[in-house]
């Protein structure tokens, strides 16, 4: 496992374990890392010093370091749960509810806004897609009285 520091297009910073370095760029390449306080999928990572053992050290400051305690919680800190089975039981649904919409609709990326739009307005026939839209976009697509679904994002996205 591997944590690495990330922070998005927004300027928030947050921390997310990943199975391998390897793990982290497939997830980001699939649009499954997103910010826990905006949502945004820009997500990169920050930089990071790496935590180094030295064989010339006493101990001392690592002494010093856990007679300090932990470090001090970011200045943002994102909601997290332990779920019951019943909940589980829910986030497995919720998988397969997410999995039939993307086996069996159009994947539009970015266009989504664009797609929903043309098939409201008549312009194209309807059909099912799914793709990605900033807050902003889906904000003005509910004003318009375009009716579209947030694909969930479940809990082992986020591990």
């Amino acid at each position: 496992m591997i944590r690495y520091a990330l922070h998005c297009n927004r300027g928030h910073a947050f921390e997310s374990w990943f199975q391998s370095s390897g793990g982290y760029d497939r997830q980001v390449s699939r649009g499954l890392v997103e910010c826990p306080v905006c949502g945004s999928d820009k997500v990169e990572k920050a930089i990071m010093a790496p935590r180094l053992g030295r064989a010339d050290r006493d101990g001392a400051a690592e002494e010093a370091q856990q007679r300090a305690g932990p470090p001090a919680a970011p200045a943002e800190a994102v909601p997290v749960a332990m779920m019951s089975p019943a909940e589980r039981e829910l986030g497995r649904k919720l998988k397969e509810l997410r999995d039939q919409v993307t086996r069996n609709a159009d994947y539009v990326g970015r266009k989504f806004p664009e797609e929903a739009r043309r098939m409201h307005y008549g312009e194209t026939e309807h059909r099912s897609i799914y793709g990605e839209a900033s807050p902003e976009d889906a904000d003005a697509l509910v004003e318009e009285g375009i009716e579209f679904h947030h694909l969930p994002r479940l809990p082992d996205e986020w591990n």
